[in-house]
C-alpha cells in the first residue's frame, strides 16, 4: 500500500501539470490569434478540475501517459484559420518539450548538488530522492506527450498541423479521418510496429539528449513506477 501511495505521489504532479500545460497552451495561442473561446469557458486555468478527463487520468497511472479534455478552439474566430491552427496545434507539443527541458535542467541541478558535500546529508537524500523521481518522470512523460501528439492523424495535434500544410482538397480528405482517428491511433500503437520502430526510439533519443549523464534517473523512475 505504501508503494502505491508513493507511486501516485511521484506521478500526480508531473502528469497533471504536463497534461494541463498542453491544453492551456492551445487555448492561450488560440486567443493570441483571435479566438477567446477557451478563456470565455474558463479553460485558461491550471485548476485540474477544469481539464481532467477521467479515463485519460486513469491511463496516466496505468500506461504512463494520458490526456485531458481538449480545450475548445473555434477556428472560425481565428484571423487566418488554416495558418493559425498550425500554431495552435503546435503549442501543445512545444509546451511539453519545453517542460521536458526544464525537468532536464532540474535533474542536472540535482546531479551537481549530489557531487557536493551537501549531497551526503541525510536530510538532502530524503528531499532529493523523490524530487529526482518526479523530475525523471516529468522529463519522460513530457517527451512522450510531445512526440505522441505529433503523430499526423486527427484529432492529434500532428493531424491538425498536417491539414494546415496540405492543399485544401487533401486536407479535407485527412479531416474525414477524424471520427475514426482515435481508433486508428490505438491500432497503430498497439497492433503495429510504429511504437517500437518509430516512436520509442525518438522518445529514447530525446531523453538521452536532454538528460545526458542523468538519464539513469529517468530509467530508475520508470522502473519504479511501471516495473520495466
Amino acid at each position: 500500500m505504501e508503494t502505491i501511495v508513493s507511486k501516485i505521489a511521484i506521478m500526480l504532479v508531473p502528469a497533471l501539470f504536463a497534461i494541463m500545460l498542453h491544453e492551456v497552451s492551445h487555448g492561450y495561442v488560440a486567443e493570441r490569434f483571435g479566438d477567446p473561446t477557451a478563456r470565455l469557458l474558463g479553460r485558461l486555468t491550471f485548476n485540474p478540475l477544469k481539464h481532467l478527463d477521467p479515463i485519460g487520468t486513469i491511463a496516466v497511472f496505468i500506461f504512463g501517459f494520458g490526456w485531458a479534455r481538449p480545450v475548445p478552439v473555434n477556428a472560425g474566430n481565428l484571423r487566418r484559420p488554416r495558418r493559425d491552427m498550425i500554431w495552435v496545434a503546435l503549442a501543445g507539443p512545444i509546451a511539453n518539450l519545453s517542460l521536458a527541458l526544464v525537468s532536464a535542467l532540474i535533474l542536472h541541478g540535482i546531479g551537481f548538488l549530489d557531487e557536493m558535500s551537501i549531497g551526503q546529508s541525510h536530510l538532502y537524500v530524503q528531499i532529493s530522492t523523490p524530487l529526482k523521481m518526479m523530475a525523471g518522470f516529468s522529463l519522460y512523460i513530457n517527451i512522450l506527450l510531445g512526440v505522441f501528439n505529433l503523430i499526423p492523424l486527427p484529432p492529434l495535434d500532428g493531424g491538425r498541423i498536417l491539414t494546415g500544410v496540405l492543399p485544401e482538397k487533401q486536407a479535407a480528405l485527412v479531416g474525414r479521418l477524424e471520427p475514426f482517428g482515435f481508433v486508428l491511433i490505438l491500432l497503430l500503437v498497439f497492433f503495429t510496429d510504429v511504437w517500437s520502430l518509430v516512436l520509442a526510439p525518438i522518445v529514447h533519443t530525446l531523453v538521452l539528449l536532454l538528460a545526458g549523464d542523468q538519464a539513469y534517473l529517468v530509467e530508475r523512475a520508470i522502473q519504479f513506477l511501471f516495473g520495466h
